[in-house]
């Protein structure tokens, strides 16, 4: 991991965020956006479950979040930090967000467009490029994650 020393400490924010979709059974994802200042302008998590909106992922909300509070749409002094890679949508959102850096914590093997499947966010197509820094306490973010899909599936293979 190439990153920030600060990269870790934000990452457990996101990871805070990421818990918080635990209660209304959204799959665990936190996003915070960092300011210029360092200080957090945007936190978001999933709430896909409990808003009924398939847009509701936590980098969207976090986006969203920081553009309200800084008052535009450019994100370009800012920082996403994320506890899981960046699907096409949230990849998409953050090029246009024009953020800078992106700091991740699992990959995605699966889904993921900053690197795994796609690299949406370094396509040198487009008008803008973010830098990636992944793997910030990805063993952490990922447990989460595998906790939770075990959890569900295992609920899932009871009911049926």
């Amino acid at each position: 991991m190439i990153g920030l020393p600060r990269d870790g400490r934000d990452m457990a924010e996101a990871l805070a965020e990421a818990r918080a979709a635990l209660t209304t059974g959204d799959v665990p994802v936190g996003a915070v956006v960092i300011g210029p200042d360092g200080g957090i302008v945007g936190r978001g998590h999933n709430q896909r479950e409990a808003t009924g909106d398939p847009t509701a992922h936590a980098e969207v909300l976090a986006l969203r979040d920081a553009s309200e509070r800084l008052g535009r749409w450019r994100l370009d002094d800012c920082t996403l930090v994320v506890t899981l890679e960046p699907c096409l949508m949230c990849a998409g959102a953050t090029v246009l967000a024009r953020i800078p850096r992106l700091v991740l914590g699992a990959w995605d093997p699966k889904a993921g467009a900053c690197g795994s499947q796609w690299d949406v966010v370094r396509d040198r197509r487009l008008n803008h490029r973010v830098e990636v820094i992944g793997g910030v306490r990805e063993e952490e973010c990922g447990e989460l994650l595998r906790a939770f899909f075990a959890e569900h599936r295992g609920v899932a293979e009871a009911e049926a």
